[in-house]
């Protein structure tokens, strides 16, 4: 009896474990969709200078604010850009706690010294003018900065970066907080901007227009706008030079 119980008993003895059920899928942004050769680029507003962009298989992250809450349900970042050590733009405890292993953060270095000694490793960083690849997207620095007197306190030339982005052919221009700079209207060949108008911190309304009519975007996103009258925006860049401006909803 004792051998037909050992017979019996052996294929549960050596059975496999049950398998264990695959990862899910990490969730898609939605948003405004840019072809590019390798796929589509994403375009997620989230809030006033904070925005994410998929593309080829990458979450990109822009001057991530307010902790963990606004990222809920999103993918972690692959790279971050963060633009200037303003609290709308850098928040270290927001880094921490959307930030996973492998995450790279580009900055100036002005951002690199006031983050924790746990993000600095992860952190390149690029001064004006500069340039780096990361994840197959070419990075160029723009300076950003104030020029008119009563503003220069806000933002001193080469603390801060705007960033041009290029992925898959595509150029993308992430202004920062920056007035109407030489740099900015010397730029060309942009595909998508986002450009800031505020008082008194950036620009107004005619000088952010003024501006995009010169460097001439296919697309542009008017953000870190708040109290800011973008119908006049929209209505000052006009249709007759090729810029599309798409409002968005930054502020809910």
């Amino acid at each position: 009896m004792s051998t037909l119980w050992l017979s019996l008993s052996l294929p549960a003895c050596t059975s496999s474990p049950p398998e264990e059920p695959p990862a899910p899928p990490a969730p898609a942004l939605s948003g405004d969709a840019f072809p590019t050769s390798r796929g589509d680029l994403i375009i997620h507003p989230v809030n006033h200078a904070t925005f994410l962009m998929s593309w080829a298989g990458k979450t990109i992250y822009v001057d991530p604010v307010g902790g963990a809450a606004p990222f809920e349900g999103l993918p972690a970042p692959d790279i971050v850009f963060v633009t200037d050590i303003h609290a709308d733009h850098l928040s270290a405890d927001t880094l921490t706690a959307i930030a996973k292993a492998g995450t790279v953060l580009v900055a100036p270095q002005a951002v690199r010294d006031a983050l924790p000694e746990s993000l600095r490793g992860a952190t390149q960083v690029l001064a004006n003018g500069a340039t780096l690849t990361v994840a197959d997207i070419a990075v160029e620095a723009i300076p950003m900065y104030n020029l008119t007197p009563d503003r220069l306190k806000y933002h001193e030339k080469g603390r801060g970066n705007g960033y041009v982005l290029t992925v898959g052919g595509e150029r993308v221009y992430i202004a920062g907080d920056t007035e109407d700079t030489p740099e900015m209207r010397q730029l060309r060949d942009i595909d998508v901007a986002f450009v800031p108008m505020n008082l008194p911190y950036t620009m107004t309304v005619a000088q952010a227009a003024d501006a995009v009519r010169e460097f001439k975007p296919k697309v542009v996103y008017p953000y870190h706008s708040r109290g800011s009258d973008l119908n006049e925006f929209t209505r000052l860049v006009g249709t007759d030079v090729g810029v599309e401006v798409r409002v968005r909803n930054w502020y809910e």
